[in-house]
């Protein structure tokens, strides 16, 4: 049987383990949360980049771009394909285009 004096210097150690345990469980929630926050504001500017490189070049040209592509070639537009899928919807020239951008 386990003197109690022992136990009184066992409850504390246990004690200890716990809270750091909890401690990097919430570390790294934390982490994951930032990422997915940093991930979801890339994607928005990313949108926002391409809206301003089509406003740009309808200032330029007259005329708003149909494909993403010119602007890409144009306009030094970078997307990363592996992280941003983009949909890029052009109406009329004479009318900005529908942007969506989402993670992959």
């Amino acid at each position: 049987m386990a003197k109690p004096l022992e136990k009184n210097r066992l409850m504390p150690r246990i004690a200890a383990a716990v809270v750091a345990v909890a401690f990097v469980a919430a570390v790294g929630a934390g982490w994951q949360a930032a990422q997915a926050a940093t991930a979801e504001q890339g994607a928005a500017s990313l949108r926002q980049a391409i809206l301003d490189a089509a406003a740009q070049c309808a200032a330029v040209e007259g005329a708003y771009p149909l494909s993403l592509s010119h602007l890409e070639e144009c306009y030094g537009l970078s997307i990363n394909e592996e992280a941003y899928a983009v949909t890029y919807e052009a109406f009329a020239t004479n009318m900005p285009p529908h942007v969506v951008v989402k993670l992959r």
